[in-house]
């Protein structure tokens, strides 16, 4: 039976929120939306609510939008990463300037990161890279010494933290993704959080299509209660209803999940560690990650001939990530291959074990089993 690399994990109250939703008056932009926005600000650490949009793309998108990014900007951020942490600060019409990563977590190197550093620097981008929490107060440090923004691209993330600091109170914004793989789901979504709230506004007009009906941010107030204005552009990545109640029922069982993830891991560690030609994820002090992959590294070459071999016994391994910069259309720009040597080897390196909260230990003992076998362990 074939083995999937990640799945949602749907029980029956998320589908009953869902038909509640279903039967009742708003499908989109009502009271679930609501509820779930101050839902993730709480679990994010925030007092102000989140801004929901429709995939963590969006969320990125938004983000960007919002702390005014476009041409003449440079976004300093890590290859090692799924294509939009990068490609959304291009849409704005920034340059995306990747900076390498630390050989241990896959996560931004704040020295890398500060060596990018120019004076047309906006924003500096970490991606919490398998969950694990990217080192904030190095890359906070990079920050505020080149007054940027720091963005931390927690997809893989909601329901971890730092230092006790929960994940989404780290950075000046963080975005989240809810596909169905990662650690909740609302089918496809995800959001923005912030403590700024001038920053937060703008996040919520762009994705509202850069619509306000406010009295207070109208040029024309002597109009009729049908009078909106368009101040800025916008597009529209509003999360409706139907799947913020998803979201909020998913939210009630995030600390299961994460223990389940936690549980998971340290199966596959225990059972891997003393496998030569392998190298097992780290966790360093102080963080406390929520485990949305488990990637392992197969040394010496060998990791195409364990790919191979895990699929070819129906086991549904996946690679994170092929290095943004090597994608065509940046090489089209002059990227070039060897501009970031530890996220490149890291690539080359790298294979993602199943993981997901619904995943047997039977499932786990037959993954560690084939990867043994592949690599004659």
């Amino acid at each position: 039976m074939f083995l999937p690399y990640g799945r949602q994990s749907i029980d029956e109250s998320d589908i009953e929120a869902v038909a509640q939703v279903l039967r009742g008056d708003w499908l989109t932009t009502g009271p679930a939306v609501e509820k779930f926005e101050r839902e993730l600000g709480s679990v994010a650490g925030q007092s102000n609510p989140a801004v929901t949009v429709t995939s963590g793309t969006a969320a990125l998108h938004v983000a960007y939008a919002a702390a005014g990014i476009g041409p003449g900007d440079e976004v300093v951020t890590t290859p090692l990463t799924f294509l939009a942490t990068a490609t959304c600060a291009a849409i704005q019409g920034a340059t995306v300037v990747f900076a390498d990563v630390s050989d241990d977590t896959g996560n931004l190197d704040p020295a890398a990161a500060a060596a990018a550093v120019t004076d047309r620097t906006r924003v500096i981008s970490g991606v919490d890279y398998a969950g694990h929490p990217i080192d904030a107060p190095a890359l906070r440090r990079v920050a505020d010494d080149a007054g940027a923004l720091l963005l931390e691209d927690a997809a893989h993330s909601i329901g971890g933290s730092l230092d006790g600091t929960p994940v989404g109170s780290l950075a000046d914004i963080t975005t989240f993704s809810f596909f169905p793989t990662k650690n909740l789901t609302t089918a496809e979504g995800g959001a923005v959080v912030s403590a700024d709230t001038e920053l937060l506004q703008r996040a919520r007009t762009f994705k509202g299509i850069g619509m306000v009906r406010d009295p207070e941010r109208l040029r024309s107030t002597d109009e009729g209660a049908w009078w909106y204005e368009m101040p800025e552009l916008g597009l529209n990545y509003r999360l409706p209803d139907v799947l913020c109640a998803l979201g909020s029922n998913q939210l009630t069982r995030l600390g299961r999940f994460k223990a389940r993830r936690a549980e998971i891991t340290a199966r596959y560690s225990a059972g891997l560690a003393d496998l030569d030609g392998v190298r097992l994820p780290a966790q360093r002090p102080g963080a406390d990650p929520v485990w949305h992959f488990y990637p392992l590294r197969v040394l010496d070459g060998r990791r195409r001939e364990v790919f191979d071999a895990l699929r070819a016994a129906e086991i549904g391994v996946q690679v994170n990530y092929i290095p943004v910069h090597w994608q065509p259309w940046f090489a089209d720009r002059g990227y070039r291959r060897g501009m970031c040597p530890v996220a490149e080897e890291y690539y080359e390196q790298e294979i993602s074990l199943p993981m997901f909260p619904d995943l047997r230990d039977s499932d786990v003992d037959r993954v560690i089993e084939q990867v043994r076998t592949a690599l004659g362990g």
